[in-house]
Parts: C-alpha cells; sequence; structure tokens
C-alpha cells in the first residue's frame, strides 16, 4: 500500500510537471508586438515608434519581425503566448492564417490588438487600430479626378490599375475607396483601361512587392502601350509605385515629349518623396505611423489597466466572425507642393532626408 501510495504521488508530481510546461503565467508589464518585415520603411518605424513609446510608458516589449513568412510569425507569436504577454499587438502577413495561434493567445487570457492589418476569421481579434482605410483610395480617386479634371468633363484619359497584396484586407478596402471615385468615370469612358484589367484576383501584387509591380507594367506597356501612352496609373501604395516607375523608366517614359503618367501611392517612404519632388510620382498618402502607434499605445495602457478601450467604429471592419471595435486615424496626401509642410514641418523627415 505504502508502494501504491509513493507510485501515485510520483505521478501526480510529474502531471504537475507536463501541466506547467504547457502553461504560462501572464506577465502584467510584457507586451508583445508582431511586425511582418523590415524589407518596408514603413514597418520598421511603426515596430519602432510602438516599441519606443511602450517603454516610455513602463512597458517591456518583445518586437519581432517576421520576414514576411507566415510560418515565422506564428512561431514567433506562439513564443509571446508561452513569454505570458498579456497583449499581442499584430500586424499580420496573412489576416486569415492565424486562427490557430490567437486561440492560444485567448486561451492564455492574452488580448489582440489587430495593427493596421485586419485579422480575419477569428473572435479572437479584440481590437483593431488603422487609418481609415477606405479613405485612403478616396483620397487617391479623388486626387487622379482634380488632376485630370474629371469633373468638368475632361477625357478620354488611359488608365492601369493595380492593386495591393489578396492576403492584406486593406488592399481590397483601399481600391474599393479609390474605385467609387474612379469607376464613374470608366463608365463614362472618361477613363480607359486598354488592359481591360481592373478585378483585385489580375491586378493584385503578392506580398506588395516592387519586383511584381514592375514586371506587370511591363506587361501592360508591351501587350497595349505600344503606339499610345498610359496617362494615369493606380497604385495604393509607394512600394508599386517604385516597380511602375522603375517599367516606366525603361519604357522612355519621363521626357518632354513623354511624361510620366499621374501615379498614386502611400506611406510617403523617403524614396517615394524623392520621386515625387523629381517628377515621376504625383502623390502618396500619408498615414503617420507615430499618430498610429500613440493611438495602439494608449489602447494598451487601457487593457493593461483593465480598462475599457477608447474605440471610434463599431460597425466598419466585419472580419467574417465578428465586427472589430476600431480605432480609426485620418489620412492626408502629399505631393510636390506641400510634402514640407506635411512632412518636414511635422518633424517625420528632416530636410536632409530627402535630398
Amino acid at each position: 500500500m505504502k508502494k501504491l501510495t509513493t507510485l501515485l504521488l510520483v505521478v501526480s508530481l510529474i502531471a504537475t510537471l507536463f501541466v506547467g510546461v504547457g502553461c504560462s503565467k501572464i506577465d502584467d508589464n510584457l507586451v508583445g508586438v508582431a511586425m511582418p518585415t523590415k524589407s518596408l520603411q514603413r514597418w520598421n518605424q511603426d515596430g519602432a515608434f510602438l516599441e519606443s513609446k511602450l517603454i516610455e510608458a513602463g512597458y517591456e516589449v518583445d518586437l519581432q519581425y517576421a520576414d514576411n513568412d507566415v510560418a515565422t510569425q506564428v512561431s514567433q507569436l506562439e513564443n509571446m503566448v508561452t513569454k505570458g504577454c498579456k497583449v499581442l499587438v499584430v500586424a499580420s502577413i496573412d489576416g486569415t492564417a492565424l486562427k490557430g495561434v490567437l486561440q492560444q493567445a485567448a486561451d492564455a487570457g492574452i488580448q489582440v490588438i489587430a495593427y493596421d492589418r485586419l485579422i480575419k476569421d477569428s473572435a479572437n481579434v479584440d481590437y483593431y487600430t488603422t487609418f481609415d482605410n477606405f479613405k485612403v483610395g478616396v483620397i487617391q480617386g479623388e486626387f487622379i479626378e482634380k488632376e485630370l479634371d474629371l469633373a468638368n468633363g475632361a477625357g478620354p484619359f488611359n488608365m492601369e490599375a493595380f492593386g495591393g497584396s489578396p492576403d492584406d484586407n486593406n488592399a481590397f478596402v483601399f481600391n474599393a475607396g479609390a474605385m467609387s471615385i474612379l469607376q464613374p468615370y470608366i463608365d463614362a469612358e472618361q477613363l480607359v483601361v486598354n488592359s481591360g484589367q481592373l478585378d483585385m484576383d489580375v491586378i493584385a501584387i503578392q506580398g506588395w512587392d516592387p519586383a511584381g509591380a514592375q514586371d506587370r507594367m511591363d506587361n501592360l506597356l508591351s501587350a497595349n502601350y505600344t503606339d499610345m501612352d498610359v496617362d494615369v496609373v493606380l497604385s495604393p501604395n509607394d512600394s508599386l509605385a517604385q516597380g511602375i516607375v522603375a517599367s516606366l523608366k525603361s519604357a522612355g517614359y519621363g521626357t518632354a515629349d513623354r511624361p510620366f503618367p499621374v501615379l498614386t501611392g502611400q506611406d510617403c517612404d523617403s524614396t517615394n518623396v524623392k520621386m515625387m519632388i523629381a517628377g515621376e510620382q504625383s502623390m502618396s498618402v500619408f498615414k503617420d505611423t507615430r499618430t498610429l502607434a500613440q493611438v495602439t499605445v494608449d489602447m494598451v495602457k487601457a487593457i493593461m489597466s483593465d480598462e475599457e478601450p477608447t474605440v471610434n467604429d463599431t460597425t466598419s471592419y466585419d472580419n467574417g466572425v465578428k465586427v472589430v471595435p476600431s480605432f480609426l486615424c485620418e489620412p492626408v496626401f502629399a505631393d510636390v507642393n506641400n510634402y514640407e509642410e506635411i512632412l518636414v514641418d511635422s518633424g517625420y523627415y528632416d530636410a536632409a532626408d530627402l535630398q
């Protein structure tokens, strides 16, 4: 009987050890921040702003970049759950690929803030901080409308459109915003899409890859513009605009006889601001990552204090399972006429950064 009692005690101790291995204690001072990649300027800035603001607020930060690899991001998030982060701030690579790890987070009592990119198909997304992404597209469409004087009947103009990465929900929202302005002009044949390509399943560029945009622009030009010019290109962000400009240059655009088309963008990356100054890109929507970071930090503070975070939108962002309470920041646009006021005077860039 004594041996049996001893054996049961040993088994109980072993079971306790195994349970302990699978659990993690919540650390009320630890925040996990998962960023998609270091390959784009904006994500480096987002990560740096978030980390500095969270540290300034007194928190420890586990900041990880996943090199645009979904499996890596999932592994990083699993490690954050194991470490016991009380809050996860996640800028997802693939908005539909995180269901499993977010369930682990929820089971551990960890709250999740989707950062700039909506996380889809999961009930375990507590909040969303972003910019008004539909308005981003509207701003791009309105810039084209004004630049070409479309409202006064000008045209026809030849246009091609690009879409962002198909695994990023924002790509579809940007496109919907832009097309809400441009589609009536396409229907009226003031804007003529010679390729006929407008659907997101055709125009989307995986991973927001500049090389992918360059290849597609090369193909569009060779197939549709050997005996005429393209007048306007809708690009949803700056990385795609870089590839588009490289293609246009190779095709001979950028001269007095063959000027660059009207070309949109987003993020105001320093490379693209220089392109605006040089007349290669027409505009870029500015989303001040300092503002988004501060809104997110304020949300983290509320969660850490067991308070309800402030949101300003409870209807727009349905992730397929739930409407995620959101805080939407306001975007503006910069072009060659106002970039100094918007970007330099605000302290976002030093003037030397744009030389």
